[in-house]
């Protein structure tokens, strides 16, 4: 049984870093793609869709709800977010499961931001922005660090409406960056595949759930 164990282990493990390679091989492809402009027409003729629904008669509307989901989804939302999880899995005697999502999140930024320091893309310029960006644009930390953040949280509870719900959030801001202009649409799906990536490095080490 130990034998077998530690043989289930070093699967996991070669099978968590072949993914997050692999994820790192994808960002680089589609970095090298955009400077190339091969994605040109995908990128400006999404950004210009959005900014025809921005001028629509309910973009308005839409803008805000966009602006709402860019916040929670930003450093400062998800740092509120784990500042409220992370206590509650120590009080209820869930401290493995803290330290993994906190090491995790620790990682998963400190990642984000080297690669935008390697690929240094400038933002959009196509459309207005409606959010103040200072940093790089590839790949999308809000895509990368909400993948990671969300993505952990439905693996921690390890249900299906907790997967969908966590799909569902990290989808929308994804896309609100690009209705915000601040991101080009292969920004966002860089940062989905890094954060996919690194979760599937992390969750070698996941703690069994209990309870």
């Amino acid at each position: 049984m130990a034998v077998r164990s530690i043989s289930d282990r070093r699967t996991l493990i070669v099978r968590g870093a072949g993914a997050f390679l692999l994820a790192l091989l994808c960002v680089l492809a589609i970095a090298l793609l955009q400077r190339n402009g091969a994605l040109d027409g995908v990128n400006f003729g999404l950004m210009r869709m959005a900014g025809a629904a921005r001028d629509s008669v309910t973009g308005q509307h839409v803008t805000t709800l966009m602006r709402l989901f860019s916040i929670i989804g930003d450093t400062a939302g998800r740092l509120v977010i784990l500042a409220v999880l992370l206590p509650a899995l120590l009080w209820t005697g869930r401290r493995a499961h803290m330290i993994w999502l906190a090491a995790m999140m620790a990682g998963g930024t400190a990642l984000n931001l080297v690669l935008k320091q390697i690929f240094a893309a400038p933002r959009p310029n196509l459309l207005p922005h409606l959010d103040a960006v200072h940093s790089y644009s590839f790949p999308s930390g809000h895509a990368a660090g909400n993948m990671m953040l969300f993505g952990a949280l439905a693996m921690l509870a390890g249900r299906r409406v907790t997967y969908l719900g966590a799909a569902a959030i990290i989808a929308l801001i994804g896309i609100s960056r690009v209705w915000l202009g601040v991101h080009w649409p292969s920004d966002v799906t860089a940062g989905w595949i890094e954060g996919l990536g690194w979760l599937a490095l992390c969750r070698v080490w996941l703690p069994a759930r209990r309870g």
